[in-house]
């Protein structure tokens, strides 16, 4: 599909796999891009009925690239171009979980940060019992954004969504499956295997009713996404900003 996304068919199940071939399986503004196209692709495919996102064996993904994003501001040609470049990570989630077939993300390894956003977009979400999750924006000064703080509160409640957010703890794929995060568990490396197992029971089933329920359960447990995340990667712009946030920022990156 292109140098960084591949796309295998078996049947009506899609396979997505995304692969920097380093960094962590870190997003960069190309990979969020490419993902974002491969999304909207799939809006208007009558002929796939499930697709499963999945990234690296050792790595879901590390979350936004920090390199690029600590030249990213100086890189935009105006505020219109930066404003664009926050909101792409919206978009890409947005996109996927626009997509009429029932989604599945399979992670291996760590899903941290935006690695987190993304798998809250899709439908179903499986891991690896030796796979960790980690939201560490606040620790590095910014607000959790691409739209997931309202689908986070959604699917563990107010107060567990704080504590993920404002405490920052790794969460292993034992408390992410009791916290209602994660739908399957897979032994290490089975991620896909048990994602794709997932994808086509999913496909097996009548296509026009199947669609019609993703829809309606969407529409009803997200009426007020939107509104609960408005302006959410402008908030991050002005977060970022801050010295407390650029402090943090840079002790983050030294580890």
């Amino acid at each position: 599909m292109g140098e960084l996304v591949s796309v295998d068919k078996y049947g009506d199940v899609a396979v997505v796999r995304f692969d920097r071939g380093g960094s962590l399986n870190a997003f960069n503004q190309a990979l969020i891009l490419e993902l974002t196209k491969v999304a909207r692709r799939f809006h208007d495919d009558l002929e796939t009925r499930a697709v499963v996102l999945t990234g690296r064996a050792d790595a879901f993904s590390a979350g936004i690239d920090l390199k690029e994003r600590a030249t990213r501001d100086d890189d935009a040609s105006s505020d219109l171009e930066l404003r664009e470049v926050y909101y792409r990570g919206v978009k890409l989630c947005q996109a996927w979980e626009d997509m009429p077939q029932i989604t599945v993300a399979a992670i291996e390894g760590m899903a941290v940060g935006a690695g987190v956003a993304l798998p809250l977009a899709l439908d179903w979400r499986v891991m690896s019992r030796d796979a960790f999750l980690y939201v560490p924006e606040v620790r590095i000064g910014i607000n959790l954004q691409w739209g997931a703080l309202p689908r986070l509160v959604s699917m563990v409640g107010p107060a567990r969504a704080k504590r993920i957010c404002i405490l920052c703890e790794r969460m292993n794929a034992q408390m992410a499956h009791d916290w209602g995060l994660v739908d399957e568990l897979a032994e290490a490396g089975d991620a896909v295997a048990v994602a794709t197992k997932l994808a086509m029971q999913a496909a097996d089933m009548p296509p026009v009713a199947t669609r019609m329920v993703k829809e309606a359960v969407n529409a009803l447990s997200g009426a007020l996404h939107k509104v609960g995340a408005y302006a959410d990667a402008d908030q991050s712009a002005l977060s970022s900003a801050t010295r407390d946030a650029r402090a943090a920022s840079a002790q983050f990156v030294k580890g």
